[in-house]
């Protein structure tokens, strides 16, 4: 499995929204799904797949939240 989650101004913005209201997501196509099982591609997937090479870039602004003190 490879990390995964949402990029920092994405947390930061949920984080600080208001959740007394639930919202609605659209205007989006991103969709992920998880396994136990061992995922292998097929050579054409390999070949051909488009990925973002900067994707880890996303990432980058998110802060540490976790205190492992406080409970």
């Amino acid at each position: 499995m490879s990390g995964h989650g949402p990029d920092a101004d994405t947390f930061n913005k949920a984080s600080n929204s208001d959740t007394s209201r639930p919202a609605k997501v659209g205007d989006t196509m991103a969709f992920m799904f998880e396994t136990r099982t061992l995922l292998r591609p097929t050579q054409f997937a390999l070949e051909t797949a488009q990925l973002q090479a900067n994707y880890y870039e996303c990432s980058q602004g998110l802060t540490k939240h976790f205190d492992p003190e406080q409970r």
